[in-house]
């Protein structure tokens, strides 16, 4: 059975209609002002952007108001590294978010970005289009909450599972999807039913893929919550015939893997597992567990088979006092095992538009990384260090790393572990200093130095790259990877 996107987008939306609204938050890094004293019984941390508690709009420090309901808050993402070649990105726009009743929210608007092609800033719009890196992307999201126990919510944004700085769930570093989403909260549990609209560059054709994923995330005891995670990627062509939408994934209550064998698909199913335990004086253990396959025997014998696709994160986090002035910090590890997320083609693996949906690495890597946020006279001050090791690609041949390269290009079954391939050690280390011009908007200006360092680079394996400029501190801005 097949049904088109739209369709089904706006059919979850209101298909389970029950007669406040709560504000969406936007997607936005943890900062020394987040306090893990408020995550109680009642919330559950994995689930970004979270919803807030009061029906009340109260979002009119982020721009002007617009009438009692809605405010307009102005986009601004301009920046420029100081190298060899020039490199820069220009953005600007607006958002317009309200809330025209207490059940309804929404938030619309667009960021027109041009960008040199040769960037190290995050890859969040870059596009290729006749030649040129610009973008326009659309911004928005539409939030029902007709009572405390459902959320229905529509967009084209990003959505991120986890407690870390990283997730090897679903993470917002890449590009924005459409999608449709259904949160439900009841007892100590609240279940997400995610479905994306995902695309790919396929034998020089822009090709559509989805994704189905579901979300539970299960306070256990006050402090202490575990979370399952499974996701399915599916193209509506595949070897045989079309597909369409597999309104089977629909289901919330079935489980992807039996689901495909019945079906007699070759999708991609992932599974996971989460936990976060509050610890005291504000601070938290957390930590993921991802499974694309898994084969004991293969494990028991170390044998490195390639098949043998899972990833963990394990992390520390808290707020403390450093002269009086609150400090952020985290420590955090993170390891995936080659070809874990890849498939046989695009629209199999777990990504969308040339990013993975998960983790920046994508795969065959291990990762330390360490953080520090303070604000100092209004100051924002931000330290960030990582270092690691990865398994690139060589030779024309997959050694698991990249997810956009096929696993049949393997050149062996056996003898993978973290770094087969050619090995990159590297390290990364960022300091950023920003101060908030204007009291709307949340717009900083910004200045930051990166220190990068890769081992199997051929020339220039130690960088650094002074980076200056204006944006809008309204959503992650990935330089450190």
């Amino acid at each position: 059975m097949t049904i088109k996107p739209i369709i089904l987008l706006l059919f979850l939306f209101f298909s389970t209609v029950v007669v406040g609204q709560n504000a969406v938050k936007w997607v936005l890094e943890e900062l020394p002002g987040d306090s893990t004293l408020m995550m109680s019984f009642k919330q559950h941390t994995m689930f970004r952007p979270s919803i807030r508690a009061k029906a009340a709009f109260q979002q009119s420090d982020l721009g002007f108001k617009l009438g009692k309901k809605a405010v307009l808050i102005p986009l601004v993402d301009v920046g420029t590294q100081i190298r060899q070649k020039p490199n820069y990105r220009l953005g600007a726009g607006f958002a317009v978010e309200g809330t025209p009743h207490e059940k309804w929210y929404y938030r619309i608007g667009l960021l027109g970005v041009q960008q040199y092609a040769d960037s190290l800033f995050d890859g969040k719009y870059q596009e290729n289009i006749n030649g040129t890196l610009f973008n326009i992307q659309p911004i928005g999201r539409l939030s029902f909450t007709p009572n405390k126990y459902f959320n229905f919510q529509l967009g084209n944004e990003e959505n991120f599972i986890g407690d870390g700085s990283r997730s090897l769930f679903l993470s917002d570093y890449g590009k924005s999807y459409p999608f449709a989403m259904i949160n439900t909260d009841f007892w100590h549990v609240r279940y997400s039913l995610l479905y994306q609209v995902a695309q790919e560059i396929f034998k020089d054709e822009k090709r559509t893929k989805f994704l189905a994923t579901h979300a539970i995330s299960w306070n256990v005891t006050k402090d202490f919550t575990f979370g399952i995670f499974e996701t399915v990627v599916f193209a509506p062509t595949d070897k045989f015939l079309f597909r369409g939408f597999d309104i089977e994934y629909l289901n919330p209550m079935v489980m992807f893997r039996p689901q495909e064998y019945a079906l007699g698909s070759a999708d991609n199913v992932l599974l996971g597992a989460s936990f976060s335990l509050r610890l005291k004086n504000n601070q938290m253990l957390y930590g993921q567990l991802v499974l694309d396959e898994f084969h004991f025997t293969f494990v028991r014998y170390r044998l490195g088979y390639w098949a043998n696709k899972f990833g963990g994160q394990l992390g520390w986090k808290g707020q403390s006092k450093w002269k009086g002035l609150p400090v952020f910090w985290r420590l955090e590890a993170n390891a995936v095992r080659p070809f874990t997320y890849s498939h046989t083609n695009d629209l199999a693996n777990y990504g969308n538009r040339n990013d993975v949906l998960a983790h920046p690495y994508g795969a065959n890597f291990i990762e330390l990384l360490g953080e520090a946020k303070f604000v100092w006279n209004k100051n924002l001050i931000r330290l960030f260090a990582s270092a690691g090791w990865e398994g690139w690609d060589r030779d024309d041949v997959s050694y698991g790393s990249n997810i956009y390269v096929p696993y049949t290009l393997r050149p062996k079954n056996y003898g993978y572990h973290l770094g087969t391939g050619l090995l990159n050690i590297f390290s990364r280390l960022n300091l950023n200093f920003a101060r908030p011009l204007t009291p709307k908007g949340k717009i900083h200006a910004f200045g930051e130095i990166q220190f990068r360092f890769d081992s199997a680079l051929d020339s220039k394996k130690f960088k650094v790259i002074p980076t200056f400029g204006i944006r809008s501190f309204l959503w992650n801005d990935y330089r450190n990877w």
